[in-house]
């Protein structure tokens, strides 16, 4: 797998070497959806509730430090480190329980996701859902998307040996569609979930929506792209399907 450029540009081929592809991965919260800000808001509200940080409201930098992308214990632990864990991750729990009632209104997609839905489901590339969110957060998101149809499979890494940024919850996923990590690849938007792909062998498409650009490189992003709407993205796809059209002339040949 070739390395990102210093730009998050990538080498196209990067991507390419997935071919023939079998599956494409994707986290959801940030990734499918512009969730994030819901989340903060959730957070700023019941911790100020509690009093947390003498009554100052959280800021994106804590929350994107602290929170973004973690597991509910590693979120506990930062959040309440004199807490016993229990208690944090029952704050954590009733959070969530504000977050799905504040994504029954104000949820909305990632732009240009429903473009990159299409392409997968043109191929007949396997899919699915990958993450570190509660099982209930994460079906009530993808029903709000539209895309209950579109995964085969919802892995959440609560219930795997370990959650991102270990690899158990990509290595789940590419077991129960019985695929190989080296013709699937990755979409994910957290330095995490960026980290549970790679030592999982697979390479990963870093979806810039809010997490500072430096870290999805950090993490070993194979390409960086704003959106599905982004040009790198698609030059990419079109990499791809010329790849498999050559394949597919040599069989025939």
């Amino acid at each position: 797998m070739a390395a990102s450029t210093p730009n998050g540009t990538a080498t196209v081929s990067s991507l390419a070497t997935t071919v023939p592809v079998q599956a494409v991965l994707f986290d959801i919260d940030g990734t499918l959806c512009d969730s994030d800000p819901l989340h903060h808001v959730a957070f700023q509200e019941m911790l100020l509730a509690i009093g947390y940080n003498n009554g100052v409201p959280i800021d994106e930098e804590f929350f994107v430090n602290n929170i973004a992308g973690r597991s509910d214990v590693e979120a506990a632990q930062n959040l309440f480190p004199d807490w016993e864990l229990e208690k944090g991750l029952k704050f954590l729990e009733d959070k969530e329980e504000k977050y799905r009632s504040l994504a029954k209104e104000r949820l909305v997609p990632v732009k240009g996701l429903e473009k990159v839905v299409q392409w997968v489901k043109d191929h007949g590339f396997k899919r699915a859902a990958v993450t570190n969110a509660p099982r209930i957060n994460a079906e009530l998101m993808i029903s709000l998307l539209g895309l209950s149809d579109f995964f085969q499979a919802v892995i959440v890494g609560g219930e795997c040996e370990k959650p991102k940024p270990a690899p158990y919850p990509y290595l789940k996923a590419i077991k129960e569609l019985n695929v190989a990590a080296e013709h699937t690849f990755i979409f994910e938007d957290s330095a995490s979930g960026i980290r549970a792909g790679v030592a999982a062998g697979i390479p990963v498409i870093g979806v810039a929506t809010r997490n500072p650009e430096k870290s999805l490189l950090e993490a070993g992003a194979s390409l960086l792209i704003k959106d599905y709407e982004d040009p790198k993205l698609w030059a990419a796809l079109e990499e791809i399907d010329r790849e498999e059209a050559k394949l597919k002339n040599q069989g025939s040949a």
